[in-house]
């Protein structure tokens, strides 16, 4: 064998150099998806600056009792957002008390138990859930939750008012009881709001669920288990990121919501930690319902009020992705 023979096979050896040139269509999904990653977050730093300028006017003031005060009365000159900082994170764990397990018993249905020609048809139906505007679910929960909240709410009255959070202002034994006491209630607020909260989160939690690995599942059949054994030891733990993600979508849902909240709920400008008694305040219902007539330093309040929501909005989904990385799907799945 020559020596250029023998070179010629040494090159066919060596490894093959890989090109690292992207094609020019994939450069260019790639600088638009950074260019509108980057937009994204420019916006969202844009919204939460602009309104923490509009903050430092209320702050210079009134002082830090802005964050304290219960009352928001300007002629007083006596404005604070504590009753409503109190009354969002209210309604919203009331909410997401409420809609978690719907929402994740729903998501179960759907993806293991509903029989595949009737699945396409309840996935349309949460879906469309989703798409029903706020406004449609503030009226069903004025006109006909509220009037069916009421007798949950004095029932929980009267057999839990041991219990603090349970007890109402009001003689709930009494044959002629007041009901105008268990109405416009955080509670049936919260009612309304899980009624909204629960097909977003169900809409996430069945995404994943459905993609659970078919290997795993036969192999836990296999091996003797039953179709609850199967969703205990795959599913839920190969879905427990859509399961804290989905429910932190859905929290974030609740503590923004104003249409419904401002049509359901009565507002008093104090703190309430009674949710089942008439009252309460959340922030996104004081801004809509104190717009309209703002002067210009109480329009700062109000937008002060939002930046305090935006930071609390911001706060949730931080700590729901933290905790979805340290939890991603699948990575716990056991047989």
């Amino acid at each position: 064998m020559t020596a250029g023979a023998v070179a010629d096979q040494r090159r066919a050896e060596l490894p093959r150099r890989i090109k690292t040139t992207l094609h020019p269509t994939d450069r260019i999904f790639h600088a638009v998806s950074r260019v509108i990653g980057a937009m994204v977050l420019v916006l969202t730093g844009a919204i939460g600056l602009f309104l923490a300028l509009q903050m430092l006017p209320v702050l210079h003031h009134y002082g830090f009792k802005f964050f304290t005060m219960q009352d928001w009365n300007p002629e007083q000159n006596v404005v604070g957002v504590a009753a409503a900082i109190v009354g969002t994170i209210e309604v919203a764990l009331i909410a997401l008390a409420l809609a978690f397990p719907l929402a994740l018993m729903t998501a179960l249905f759907i993806t293991e138990y509903t029989p595949p020609q009737l699945r396409s048809t309840l996935v349309a139906l949460v879906d469309l859930m989703a798409a029903v505007p706020s406004i449609v679910y503030g009226l069903w929960g004025f006109y006909l939750l509220q009037p069916q909240g009421t007798h949950v709410a004095r029932w929980l009255a009267e057999y839990f008012s041991f219990i603090p959070i349970f007890k109402v202002d009001t003689d709930a034994h009494a044959a002629l009881w007041q009901q105008t006491r268990f109405t416009a209630s955080a509670f049936i607020t919260g009612l309304t709001v899980a009624m909204m909260v629960t097909p977003l989160a169900c809409a996430v939690m069945r995404g994943v669920f459905a993609q659970a690995p078919p290997g795993e599942r036969e192999a836990a059949l296999a091996l003797g288990g039953t179709r609850w054994g199967v969703i205990r030891s795959v599913v839920l733990p190969f879905g427990r990121g859509a399961i804290i993600g989905g429910t932190m979508l859905g929290l974030g849902r609740a503590l923004g919501e104003t249409i419904a909240v401002l049509m359901v709920l009565s507002q008093i400008y104090k703190i309430n930690l009674r949710p089942l008694q008439v009252g309460g305040l959340t922030v996104s219902s004081l801004i809509a319902n104190r717009f309209g007539e703002a002067t210009a330093l109480q329009l700062k309040a109000l937008l002060a009020a939002g930046f305090v929501l935006f930071v609390m909005t911001l706060a949730v989904n931080t700590i729901a992705g933290v905790i979805v990385t340290r939890s991603r799907s699948g990575s716990a799945t056991e047989i």
